[in-house]
């Protein structure tokens, strides 16, 4: 079960579709060769786009063990793996785009699309870096579009220090870039304030989970 998903006021479009890069995105350094770059109302139509994968995408529960016991995942997933069909048309023009933009710097395509479902705001994702894979080791690339209902995206470094916040929502982008999967963590916190659904579209080069 869902909460109610209300749209955006500024989104009037009918027909879903990303917007331009280029001098759009605005880049954040950070700590330790880390930066981010955001770019927001990047998904054009995002409402519409939220509409149809709420549809057409076969989500899942997961049950994952932690410590001593195994536990519900507070959110629903999918995932296509590389040269697996995108439900929706839009995701491979988001990430054509993505790879025109991010090719020459990350040196590489993304390759593959992880989606996740936070149905109120008793979902969430708990503090993590991108670090199975080649993340773990390397400079990488992760971007994210948010649909749906706006939710905070907390980013810290690992070894501590103050935290960042980015309200993401209606189609924004968020690229975490250079060392961020290894040397930051980021979180989608759980909230108290009645909130609608939120889906996170996550693409990523070969190698990285």
């Amino acid at each position: 079960m869902t909460g109610a998903f209300q749209g955006s006021l500024l989104d009037f479009c009918d027909e879903a579709g990303p917007g331009p890069l280029g001098s759009s995105v605005r880049r954040t350094l950070l700590d330790h060769g880390a930066w981010i770059d955001v770019r927001p109302g990047w998904i054009a139509g995002a409402d519409v786009l939220f509409d149809r994968l709420m549809a057409s995408v076969p989500w899942r529960a997961e049950r994952r063990k932690m410590y001593e016991r195994t536990v519900d995942v507070p959110r629903l997933l999918s995932f296509y793996a590389e040269d697996e069909p995108l439900p929706d048309p839009v995701l491979d023009q988001a990430r054509q785009a993505l790879d025109a933009h991010y090719q020459a710097e990350l040196g590489e395509p993304f390759r593959t699309a992880g989606l996740c479902l936070y149905r109120d705001g008793r979902d969430s994702v708990a503090w993590h870096g991108d670090r199975i894979g080649r993340g773990r080791t390397e400079d990488t690339m992760v971007a994210i579009i948010s649909i749906g209902t706006p939710r905070t995206l907390l980013l810290r470094p690992s070894g501590g220090g103050t935290t960042l916040r980015h309200h993401l929502g209606h189609g924004d982008l968020i690229v975490m870039g250079g060392s961020c999967q290894r040397t930051w963590q980021h979180a989608i916190p759980k909230t108290a304030r009645s909130t609608g659904p939120r889906i996170s579209i996550q693409f990523r080069p070969r190698g990285v989970r």
